[in-house]
């Protein structure tokens, strides 16, 4: 699988009290997931995406305002979002409240007569603290509650049937139409000598289809000379399984809902990454806009523990675990004015 495109982000202050923002991107899919492909062709696609924000400041608090869109030929998202922050205690707490609703229209390539619908709303809070001269800290929550036709339209699971020569069938998949989740995270980041800083964090996520979840993430970060920054980052993640997930059910119609997205299992992934930031020294900037210029490179190695990888010419349930490798390069440019 393949995923590129460009994005483009606008920032502009309004007077001494508001900004506006504007975002767009649009990315190409090539190819498809291992467990579509065990069903499907591989395809290619576009999708669009387009925001935009508005910021208010009055004294020390800041109202935040976006409406965004995203758009692909089977899927329209629209959300609109709310978040304030106030800074109290001398400025070195932090309080933040968010709230977000968004609307989904699903469709189906190739079938006029499928559509569907659903909903999501996202409640959050944050408090973050200035411990020390060099120790910040916050803490963060959110609440999701998704409902609707929640599943992928052309994902099927698969089940054991001794009536055909390959012994096994295959029918759509069956998710519950609601599902709430909830998410924490405590991170913080200290200042070293030389100008350097290392950051981290710990998130655990569970939710009502019975998906728990933690990773932790650490981030270093050295000026390098008097224009560069370097970034090294490592991250791990773990996740168990959804109740009614199974890579391979006994029998058709085995449970009420069935599910074989491999995104469901049981899987772990390790994440390793570099970044190399430019920052443009403002005798060679234009009218002294600030500027930088950067690139950031990922590995993602994904280890699935109970998803086979279907595609592979073995007898259902014999097949060897699933696991992949990504990589995710990125290349920005940063203009002030």
């Amino acid at each position: 699988m393949k995923i590129d495109g460009p994005a483009v982000l606008l920032r502009k202050k309004i007077g001494e009290s508001a900004a506006v923002s504007g975002y767009y991107y649009v990315d190409t899919i090539s190819s498809a997931s291992v467990d579509v492909l065990s069903t499907a062709s591989p395809y290619i696609e576009e999708r669009k995406e387009a925001q935009l924000g508005l910021e208010f400041l009055n004294d020390k608090t800041i109202t935040a305002v976006n409406l965004r869109q995203s758009e692909e030929s089977d899927f329209i998202a629209q959300s609109v979002s709310l978040d304030i922050s106030h800074d109290t205690f001398g400025d070195l707490t932090n309080l933040a409240l968010g709230v977000s609703y968004g609307s989904n229209e699903i469709y189906r390539n190739g079938d006029t007569n499928f559509a569907e619908q659903s909903e999501q709303v996202r409640v959050r809070a944050s408090i973050s603290q200035i411990l020390t001269r060099n120790l910040i800290t916050a803490v963060n929550i959110e609440a999701v509650a998704d409902s609707g036709y929640l599943n992928n339209p052309y994902r099927t699971v698969r089940f054991r049937d001794e009536t055909v020569p390959a012994r096994v069938g295959y029918q759509a998949e069956r998710y519950p139409n609601t599902r709430n989740s909830f998410a924490s995270k405590f991170s913080w980041s200290y200042f070293l000598p030389y100008r350097a800083a290392i950051l981290g964090h710990y998130r655990y996520f569970n939710d009502s289809w019975q998906i728990k979840a933690e990773d932790i993430e650490l981030v270093y970060r050295q000026p390098l000379f008097s224009s560069w920054e370097l970034e090294l980052k490592g991250r791990y993640y773990k996740q168990l399984q959804a109740e009614f997930y199974s890579d391979l059910f006994a029998y058709r119609n085995a449970q009420n809902y069935l599910a074989r997205d491999k995104e469901l299992s049981d899987f772990d992934d390790v994440t390793y990454g570099i970044g190399l930031t430019y920052i443009l020294p403002d005798k060679y900037s234009i009218t002294g806009w600030h500027s930088e210029f950067g690139v950031q490179w990922d590995r993602i190695e994904f280890n699935y523990n109970n998803f086979r990888d279907a595609t592979q010419e073995q007898l259902a349930g014999f097949e060897s675990l699933y696991s992949f490798k990504a990589d995710v390069l990125r290349v920005f440019a940063s203009i002030n004015f």
